[in-house]
């Protein structure tokens, strides 16, 4: 977890110098402006992100974790084709389109990794449900070894041994 909060602080960061950009860009033009929907998005998502992995009782499911890294995510890769498709016309620093595509595969990393745990959990889980639903239904599971238990009855013999 501490590696995704340097992460996310390294996001954080970025975020600090596209909203400098941001204010470069409003000089040279109106649609040098449009990024900047894109770069507030990306500061709440990071913001979210945040908020949920500090502080010893906060807690994020794997699942919602992975729904804010694949926003994240989404969000990064339309800032990407933004940057890329007017780098030169609205003067965009390589120092910043540098950093920017660092973070966003920092973030599809991530994305990738929260999201196969989101999955391989739901997985689990299912598996523990079956588990509880034919137990509860007398399938099994009673016995030393899992199976059904010993049933039936056994005679005591009669009479002095």
């Amino acid at each position: 977890m501490t590696g995704m909060r340097v992460t996310v602080a390294a996001l954080a960061g970025s975020l600090l110098g596209a909203t400098l950009l941001g204010g470069a860009a409003q000089a040279q033009g109106a649609d040098c402006t449009t990024i900047q929907k894109t770069l507030t998005e990306r500061k709440d998502i990071v913001a979210k992100v945040n908020a949920a992995s500090q502080g010893k009782k906060a807690k994020i499911t794997a699942a919602a974790a992975c729904t804010l890294f694949t926003r994240l995510q989404a969000n990064g890769n339309e800032g990407m084709k933004w940057i890329t498709a007017n780098k030169d016309w609205c003067s965009i620093p390589d120092s910043f389109v540098e950093g920017f595509k660092a973070d966003h595969t920092k973030v599809t990393s991530l994305r990738g990794k929260v999201c196969n745990a989101a999955q391989q959990q739901a997985a689990m889980e299912k598996k523990a449900r079956a588990m509880q639903a034919q137990q509860q239904q007398g399938g099994g599971g009673g016995g030393l070894l899992g199976g059904p238990g010993l049933t039936g009855s056994f005679r005591v013999p009669q009479g002095a041994l």
